[in-house]
């Protein structure tokens, strides 16, 4: 068995960590498993919610189609069943271009404040 030497890797996510990680609100996220089978995340005894990585890609996913490109939650859940592969590689790309604008508009208000 493999040493895991990733200290930040965790099995599981809260369901406040994953809403923080995402920029949606808890309550978007339970009704979103109620619409996409494909978020399950474990329940405990006491009915905490653990999420997975694979969880947490599912609802990037999610969030990138209805929230950045405006599909219905049926649309993006057809979507993720049929196409699942365009549908993570979109999200991907969409996730690196926020964070290249995010930087250069760090790098502009940068750049305002020197001059």
């Amino acid at each position: 068995m493999a040493l895991n030497t990733d200290k930040n890797l965790k099995l599981y996510y809260s369901i406040k960590e994953v809403a923080e990680m995402v920029g949606v609100a808890e309550s978007t996220l339970r009704f979103w498993e109620k619409e996409v089978p494909a978020i399950k995340p474990k329940t405990t005894g006491n009915n905490i919610r653990q999420y997975t990585q694979a969880d947490i890609d599912n609802i990037k996913i999610i969030y990138n189609l209805v929230k950045v490109r405006g599909f219905k939650l049926s649309a993006a859940r057809k979507m993720l069943r049929e196409n699942r592969g365009q549908a993570d590689s979109n999200a991907r790309v969409m996730e690196m271009l926020i964070n290249v604008r995010d930087e250069l508009k760090a790098l502009k208000k940068h750049l305002d404040y020197l001059s």
